[in-house]
């Protein structure tokens, strides 16, 4: 875990492949006090900032984030001088905004990624092991992903829990994650920054369309915000062999819930997890895994996991599904507990 400019990385000779940007972004962080609402905000090429893109979003104690887009070819030492920023802010802020700069720095980005994360005993995490553009938050949200699949893994096998080989899927789950995000990121940048006359035409169209027609709202690209990604080849998941409906299926991020004053899935952290639609036979509760039961008449759980009187979700630690049952017993629901361990079929 030691960044993007990872030295055991070097010294392992490893390649980190991947795409190079070449638009430099100005990043300042402004205090003021301001009636702006906390949404985020983007512009393609609006009148303050002629030809490029323009982000604004609210942080804590009346600080606000601004990004804008300078291009490719920029003297990097004369654009972060104030006197080149304030004339960019003014014009943004308008001229009788009162702000104060706090902070800024000018930046490039790459989406780039080892071929494998798992080297023998030495395992790559966040900007070590790939690196997206920002938009999105899919850099530091991958990087806690990462840590969320890797850290009950290395519990399990330091444990003695499971084998070594549990850490192969390590790498198996997190590198189509990590291809995921450069996907979006990719073609989010690709939107917001376009390298040809081409992009820059098909979005041109799309901005156009949206102002009247909702269908096109969709393709307006300024970051797909990160989600957790679902694991759905993954060998430590045991199939369906029940008819269900939605997308949490076996290998998916569990979804979370309102549950009396409480969370759902606050209740299903530190280890695996048995959330019992209805009271579970004696028989399951023997089992070394925590049970929680969960009262079938609150109806967005119940949509949300198409569930009915006696479905069982079996969640691991990182909370996605390792499996699911309409009437669970005792013995698959072990064999799951084993497959997501390593220990079981691949």
């Amino acid at each position: 875990a030691d960044g993007v400019r990872s030295t055991v990385r070097d010294c392992l000779a490893l390649p980190f492949s991947g795409e190079t940007f070449d638009d430099h972004f100005l990043i300042t962080d402004v205090v003021m006090k301001s009636d702006f609402p906390t949404e985020r905000r983007f512009w393609f090429d609006p009148p303050f900032h002629d030809g490029n893109s323009a982000l604004l979003h609210k942080q804590p104690d009346d600080v606000w984030r601004i990004d804008l887009q300078l291009g490719r070819y920029v003297n990097r030492e004369a654009e972060l001088d104030e006197a080149a920023i304030m004339p960019r802010l003014r014009a943004m802020l308008g001229p009788d905004a009162e702000f104060s700069i706090d902070w800024s720095s000018l930046y490039t980005f790459q989406c780039r990624r080892l071929e494998r994360f798992r080297h023998g005993r030495v395992l790559f995490i966040g900007d070590a092991a790939h690196i997206v553009s920002p938009f999105g938050a899919r850099g530091g949200n991958g990087g806690i992903q990462d840590i969320d699949n890797l850290g009950w893994k290395l519990t399990a096998v330091l444990d003695g829990a499971s084998p070594h080989s549990l850490l192969d899927s390590y790498d198996a789950e997190r590198v189509p994650a990590a291809d995921e995000n450069i996907l979006n990121s990719t073609r989010a940048t690709d939107f917001i920054a376009p390298k040809t006359d081409a992009m820059r035409l098909f979005r041109q169209a799309v901005l156009d369309l949206s102002r009247d027609h909702p269908f096109a709202r969709g393709f307006v690209n300024s970051g797909r915000l990160s989600l957790p990604h679902a694991y759905g080849e993954s060998s430590l998941s045991t199939p369906d062999e029940d008819d269900f409906t939605g997308a949490m299926t076996p290998g998916a991020p569990a979804v979370d819930a309102p549950l009396g004053e409480d969370w759902l899935l606050e209740r299903t952290l530190g280890g695996f997890t048995l959330l019992c639609f209805g009271e579970p036979g004696d028989d399951i509760r023997c089992l070394p895994v925590t049970v929680e039961t969960v009262d079938h008449g609150d109806a967005m759980i119940n949509q949300r996991y198409d569930s009915r009187p006696g479905t069982a979700y079996l969640l691991r630690p990182d909370q996605h599904v390792a499996a699911r049952w309409r009437k669970p017993h005792a013995v698959a629901i072990q064999r799951a507990m084993d497959r997501a361990l390593g220990k079981g079929p691949s």
